[in-house]
Formats: C-alpha cells, structure tokens, sequence
C-alpha cells in the first residue's frame, strides 16, 4: 500500500472516531435532558402537593377566625340589646317622673292662682286704708300750717338748718376733743419709741484725736528719723502728707495731721520703719506703699463689718470701701462709722415699731453718711453726694432719698428718710456725742487743701501743723519753676481774700523731677 492510501485510511479512521465521539455526547446530553426533565416534574409534582395542604391549613385558619369573629359579633349585639334595653328602662322611668312632676306643678299653679286672688283682695283694702291715712295726714298738715303760720317747704328748711347748726357745733367740739387727744397719743407713743430704740442700742462714743504718739527704743532713733540734713524726715512727710513732730520729749515721737487716714498709714510706717532700722528715702516709700495697702484692706474690714454687724447685705464693695474710710472720719468728735451703724439700729427698731421694712430703714441708716468719705473728691455737700454714689451702685430709692433729705434740705417723699433724720438726731444729740470745734477745725483743714487744689497744676496738698502750714506738691510736666513760684503765691493771696485766720500760713510748694530705671 502507497503513503496515500495510509493517509486516506488514516483520515477516514479519524473521522470514524469523531462521529462516534459526538454521537456518544449526543446521546448523554439527551439523557440528561430527559433526566432534568423528570426531576422537574417530580419538583413540580412536590410543590403542588405543598401548596394543597397549605391551602388546607389556611382554608382552616380562615373558618376559625370566622367563628371567633362571630362569636365577638354576637357578644357585641348582646351588649348592645342590653344596653338599649337598660336606657329604654331608664327613658321610661323618666317618663314616670316627668308625669309626676306635670302634675305637681298643676297642683301648685292651682295653689298660686288661688294665693293671687287673695292677695288681690288685700291689695285693694291696703289700697283703701292708704287713701284713709293720705287723708288724714293732709288734714293734719293743714291743721299745722294752720297753727304754726309756715308751709310745709319753710317748716323742713327751718328744720334742716336748726339741725345743721346743731351737728356743726357737736362736730366740730368733736374733732377738736380727737385732735387733741390724737396729739397728745401721738407725743406719749413717739417718746416712748424713740426711748425704747435708744434704750434698746446703746453704743458707746469715741473722738479720735488729730496726733498720734510712737514710741521709740532710744533717742538716737530721733536722728535716723531725721536723717541727714533732714531728709529722711523732709521724704516722711511728703510720702505721707503729715507733720513729724520730733522734740525733747524722751522716747516718743509725734505724728500730726488733720485726717485720720493718712495718719494712720503715717503712725503704721514709722513703727514699720523703727523695727526695720533701715531707714532712708527709698525705703520709706516703700514702707509707706505697703502700709497703704494695708490700711485700704483694713477699710475694707471696717465697712464689711459695719454691714454684718447691722445685717445689712449685697452692699457693693465699692460702697463698703467708702463705708470703712469713715472708721477714720469724725463729725464733731463723734465717729461716723459707729455714728452710722448706731443710726441703722435705731431706724431699724423705729421702723418695726411702726410695721414698716426694718431691713430697708437699717440699710438706709447705715449709708445715709456715705457721702463724707468721698467729700473731699468731690463737689457739694455730703447729702448730694452720697445720693450720687448710691444712685450710680443701684441703690434702692428710699436709700438714695434718706441720704439725700436726712437734713430736712429737700421734701421728703418717703418715710424712711424721716426714720433715718430722726435716728441721725438721736444718734448726735446724746449728751458727749460731739463737740463742735473739731469739726470747725477739720472743715478749716479742708478748706485750705481745697483752695490749693483750684489752680492748675497742683496734683496734692497737705495742710499740716493745725492749719499754720500747707504742703502743696506740683505736677512737674506741668508747672515749671517760674509757674510753681506764681502758684505759691497765688494760693497765699488767695488765703488773704477769702479766709479769716489767726497768726500765719506758709505754703511750701514743692517740685520734683523724678528718673528711675532698672538695670537687669
């Protein structure tokens, strides 16, 4: 056989196998299919049966929810027929009621008809026994008229005055006897209040004085006060504002000035400096920087418990610092601090003796003198500014109003301001509460710094050695030498023109320029 033929019997052979092959495929392709088919059918065949019996079950379900819904249907028409039936009793015993009602007013109406017919009857002869006394009086009054020659209008005019002349005379005898017995009621019960809110606060009475002693350990302390040339002595003052009395009495020195403030913080800083030893210009201002601060803790103190003491709170602290300056202030010798809470005491008792707010007279009392602590700031007298400063801390206004009329300067609008006028002269017409030459001599005191503090440039002033000397201390940047000489002259002649004083007054007016730096 040839290669050709090999390869035609090859390829046929090939051929053979292919279509066996695909006829194999053919035939398990088939036979799957027929098999997919008859799982299908059985699937089918499956679910069919699912859905009758669950068709059974819900055909089941649905005739038992049926009945118990009839059976709720049939329960509710029982209630509801018992229900008619109960309101259909109900209506009909109404019924009843109504009927016999109808025929118990028919009663009455009876009743009343017959009732009206009497009271006809006697209408008619009260109206005949009327006409009988009608004639009767009109036969009388004629017969009067007759008698006494008057009509009827002039006899009841004559009646009324006479009777009007009577009453007037017995009223006014009347309130005449009331007048006097109210007054005389009204003495009695206001002497015994104001005895009874004395009596029940009684405070006792202190004068500070205008000098303050130190004690020293040795008199060679003397001349370290002074210092050299007296400069330690010359810085004292001016950081202070007072006058350093040094003289031959052994182991005291003497702290002058007419305000008790700078003199305290000028008695605090001597002390301060004797014990440090350390005694020079620097050091002293130091000393009497930190008494200053001091002392304005210590007003604070005073005036917060001024306020405790009283009950009086919600005072502002600016209130309360100017309410403790006056712990260093005198009116006559008399301190005002005790002077003002002594007065909120008595407005206070005076106040729940007349059932008014004795918390609001006491508050009134105790800042109705607010305004010394800052007259020396300020423009006007002490009322006018007082009322200023509690008017700008929200004050309320009978507190305002007391501060401001406490004088009797203006007229009063509230009670509370004659309260505190009447527990302010209480509080000061005690026998040994004031005298009146201190006070003459502050207001001097005040008067000369006053005066100083009017012309430009003067930035403080301090009168010192009872008035016979002022201090006067000018802004540098403002006033050169030439200017600071005509201010001293000028404050002398002006002491000349308006002041009346005896002896002499020496102003001493001092500028200073001052450089301080650090080296770090």
């Amino acid at each position: 056989m040839t290669t050709v033929q090999w390869t035609f019997i090859t390829l046929i052979a090939a051929a053979s196998c292919t279509a066996i092959t695909y006829l194999i495929f053919r035939q398990r392709e088939r036979r799957g299919i027929l098999a997919a088919q008859g799982e299908a059918e059985k699937i089918i065949q499956q679910a069919r049966g699912e859905a009758e019996n669950q068709r059974g079950m819900l055909l089941v379900e649905a005739r038992e929810q049926a009945l118990v819904i009839k059976a709720d249907a049939d329960q509710d028409v029982v209630a509801t027929r018992k229900q008619q039936l109960a309101r259909e009793q109900k209506l009909d015993r109404r019924d009843e009621s109504l009927v016999q009602q109808e025929d118990s007013m028919q009663k009455q109406r009876r009743g009343l008809e017959a009732t009206q017919t009497r009271l006809a009857a006697q209408l008619k002869q009260v109206h005949a026994k009327h006409a009988d006394v009608d004639a009767i009086l009109e036969r009388q009054r004629e017969a009067l008229e007759r008698v006494s020659g008057l009509s009827r209008d002039a006899a009841g005019k004559q009646l009324v005055e006479s009777m009007q002349r009577e009453l007037d005379g017995e009223l006014g005898a009347l309130v005449l006897r009331h007048e006097r017995r109210v007054s005389e009621t009204l003495d009695a019960k206001s002497r015994e209040m104001l005895l009874t809110a004395i009596q029940r606060y009684a405070a006792a009475h202190t004068a500070d004085s205008t000098t303050s002693t130190v004690d020293i350990p040795n008199d060679d302390m003397k001349g370290r006060i002074i210092g050299r040339e007296g400069r330690n002595v010359r810085a004292f003052e001016k950081a202070t504002g007072v006058d350093v009395i040094i003289d031959d009495t052994p182991g005291v020195v003497i702290v002058s000035g007419f305000d008790p403030v700078r003199r305290e913080i000028a008695r605090m800083s001597l002390v301060k400096l004797i014990d440090d030893g350390r005694i020079h210009p620097s050091r002293i201002e130091e000393i009497v920087a930190e008494a200053t601060v001091e002392i304005d803790a210590l007003v604070l103190r005073k005036g917060r418990e001024a306020a405790e003491e009283t009950n009086v709170p919600g005072v502002s602290d600016k209130i309360l610092q100017l309410l403790g300056r006056l712990h260093f202030r005198t009116s006559y010798s008399q301190n005002v601090l005790r002077h003002s809470v002594e007065v909120s005491f008595i407005s206070g008792l005076l106040a729940e003796m007349l059932g008014m707010d004795a918390a609001l007279a006491r508050r009134a009392g105790l800042l109705h003198d607010i305004g010394k602590a800052a007259d020396h700031e300020l423009e006007g007298g002490h009322p006018k500014i007082g009322a200023d400063l509690l008017r700008r801390h929200n004050e309320a206004p009978e507190v305002v109003h007391a501060a401001l009329g406490h004088h009797d300067q203006i007229i009063t609008e509230y009670p509370y301001t004659m309260l505190v006028a009447t527990g302010d002269a209480c509080s000061a017409s005690r026998p040994g509460a004031r005298r009146e030459s201190l006070e003459r001599y502050v207001k001097r005191m005040e008067e000369l710094e006053q005066i100083a503090k009017r012309f430009d440039g003067v930035q403080q002033a301090f009168a010192i050695q009872a008035g016979r000397e002022l201090r006067v201390i000018v802004n540098a940047d403002r006033a050169d030498d030439k200017k600071a000489a005509k201010i001293c002259r000028d404050i002398a002649k002006t002491f000349e023109q308006e002041l009346t004083y005896p002896g002499e007054i020496k102003v001493t007016v001092v500028r200073e320029t001052r450089f301080v730096e650090t080296a770090k």
